[in-house]
């Protein structure tokens, strides 16, 4: 069944990955389709998106597709496209289906404190996400990960997953299951809005906030009008009485914020229009940060 031809729709680096492992293991890959490119980087130089890349290392050309794969395309697929192929499409979803339907399921597997998800092989139909389910493979998440780690992991698992059923599915072998639609969690995209820390949270919140958009987009706090970007962090309990918000305490690698039931240690930062830097490299130098000083 690899011989049937597989036109395949991405666009980022987690996408480009299950795409050039489709190719290393013999699947016919007959061509791409991806969002446009562009300016990338302060000098906005038009760049090629990831899965473009191997799609021209490949010299993919384009052809009338016997089933799509898509994978963090992030458009909704004409009904008139998925009505071609007679395989029908498939996608592969960075989450563990019905849970975290939508762009972000990644960031809001952290944000939203799960302690496990995983990638979802699905049908794909006019609904966001809301296909047959045809196979799954589970993570653990743990407090040490971040988005980084954790779609490193999901990539690897995505490509597993495929690998290990798109022939089956070809074949019919896999029926799908309807999805659930009473255990239905949704994941939007990050907006500009959601990157700012509220330390009217508990802690454990501020914490799965910090460490679900690190390392991108990073989410932030204002200090003196400036944009501080947080990277990583740790849990502290205290019976402090300050105000939430407010600096409590500066140790050699961490600034204790004050959170509705403790602290947030922040441990890896980011000053506006300076690099990325541990706390702990950061207080030998310079500190603009002041104990019962209140974040903005």
């Amino acid at each position: 069944m690899k011989n049937k031809r597989i036109l395949y729709m991405g666009t980022p680096v987690f996408s480009q990955y299950i795409l050039e492992k489709l190719i290393e293991n013999g699947f016919n890959v007959i061509g791409l389709v991806s969002q446009p490119d562009r300016p990338v980087g302060r000098k906005k130089i038009i760049t090629p998106t990831p899965t473009k890349e191997v799609a021209l290392k490949y010299n993919l050309p384009i052809f009338q597709p016997d089933v799509i794969v898509t994978c963090a395309y992030g458009q909704f697929v004409p009904q008139g496209l998925l009505d071609i192929p007679p395989y029908g499409c498939i996608n592969i979803h960075a989450s563990l289906l019905p849970k975290l339907r939508g762009g972000a399921p990644i960031q809001h597997a952290l944000i939203d404190g799960f302690d496990k998800t995983g990638v979802t092989l699905m049908e794909m139909i006019k609904k966001m996400d809301a296909g047959r389910m045809y196979a799954k493979v589970e993570t653990e998440i743990t407090d040490e990960d971040t988005y980084d780690s954790l779609h490193d992991r999901l990539k690897v698992l995505g490509a597993e997953l495929i690998l290990n059923n798109l022939e089956l599915y070809l074949d019919g072998k896999l029926e799908g299951v309807p999805q659930d639609e009473n255990e239905v969690t949704i994941s939007p995209n990050i907006s500009k809005e959601e990157e700012h820390l509220d330390f009217n949270k508990t802690s454990r919140e501020v914490f799965n906030h910090i460490r679900g958009l690190s390392s991108i987009p990073g989410a932030h706090f204002k200090y003196n009008n400036e944009t501080v970007k947080v990277y990583k962090s740790k849990i502290i309990r205290t019976n402090s009485n300050e105000e939430n918000g407010t600096i409590i305490n500066i140790s050699k690698d961490s600034i204790d914020i004050k959170t509705s039931d403790g602290a947030i240690g922040i441990l890896e930062f980011q000053l506006q229009g300076k690099t990325r830097i541990k706390v702990k490299d950061y207080l030998n130098g310079n500190n603009k940060f002041q104990i019962g000083t209140k974040i903005e």
